[in-house]
C-alpha cells in the first residue's frame, strides 16, 4: 500500500485487483473462444480483451502518483517554509 491514508488505499488497491481481474478474464475468454479459428486470431483477440484492463490499471497508476507527488511537494513546502523562518530568526533585520 502506497498511499498513506487508508480508506483511499484501500478503495484504490480494491480497484486495481479488479483491473488486474479483468485483464486476466479478458485474455483468457477470447483467447479459448477464437483458439479453434486459429492462433493467431486467438492472441489477437486476447489482446484486445486486455486493453479495457490495462487502460484501467494505467489510470489508476497514475492516480496513485499524482497523489504521491501532492504528498511529497507538500512535505517539501512546510521543510522549506521552516528553513526560511530559521534563516528569518538567524539574520538580524536591518532599519
Amino acid at each position: 500500500m502506497r498511499l498513506r491514508e487508508k480508506p483511499l488505499g484501500f478503495i484504490i488497491n480494491f480497484f486495481l485487483g479488479i483491473a488486474w481481474a479483468s485483464v486476466f478474464i479478458g485474455a483468457v475468454t477470447p483467447f479459448f473462444s477464437f483458439f479453434h479459428t486459429g492462433i493467431f486470431e486467438a492472441f489477437f483477440f486476447a489482446v484486445i480483451g486486455a486493453l479495457p484492463g490495462l487502460v484501467a490499471i494505467l489510470l489508476l497508476e497514475h492516480i496513485i502518483t499524482v497523489k504521491e507527488k501532492h504528498d511529497e511537494l507538500r512535505k517539501q513546502t512546510r521543510l522549506l517554509e521552516q528553513l526560511l523562518e530559521k534563516m528569518d530568526q538567524q539574520i538580524p533585520k536591518e532599519q
